[in-house]
């Protein structure tokens, strides 16, 4: 019999909430353990400092993720080769690879300057929600990008206070 949607409601607040802040996810986590075993920075609160130069880090950041993203080529060669069930799973095994890298590598360099994962793209998730047109329904452009409706509202102020209540930046 399925779980009442009140009480799957109130479940996952419980499990989400400590004292009004969420639990750090499992993945979130992960990525810290991954850091810490690879030597890498684990900042504890938002900084600049914890990666020496940040300037630097970012170009290699930016060096780094554009060496991912080439490997959409590659992806898109397998997709359009994909006729067969088999052919079509690695595709979406080149795919789902791809994604979580490059997901994977990003919570790291967050990681790295102390910002938090899960409060973060929650943030950001909220004010995608925003994006709604007067109508209700999602506004997309010619390639399918969704678009800021009137209720829009941006996720920086919100991600300024959520910064600042970790850490006196």
């Amino acid at each position: 019999r399925p779980m009442p949607a009140l009480l799957m409601i109130l479940i996952v607040k419980h499990v989400n909430n400590i004292n009004g802040d969420k639990i750090m996810s499992q993945f979130q986590d992960d990525i810290k353990k991954f850091n810490g075993i690879y030597k890498l920075p684990v900042a504890v609160t938002p900084t600049l400092k914890s990666v020496g130069d940040p300037v630097a880090r970012l170009v290699a950041f930016k060096d780094i993720l554009s060496e991912e993203l080439d490997e959409i080529d590659e992806v898109i060669a397998l997709v359009n080769s994909a006729k067969s069930e088999d052919t079509t799973t690695i595709a979406l095994t080149a795919l789902a690879d791809l994604l979580g890298d490059i997901q994977v590598y990003c919570a790291s360099e967050m990681a790295k300057f102390g910002l938090p994962l899960d409060k973060v793209l929650g943030i950001i998730m909220q004010s995608n929600f925003s994006k709604l047109g007067a109508d209700g329904l999602p506004i997309y452009d010619e390639r399918g990008k969704v678009q800021k409706g009137p209720g829009y509202y941006r996720p920086e102020p919100e991600i300024k206070k959520a910064l600042l209540e970790i850490k006196d930046i």
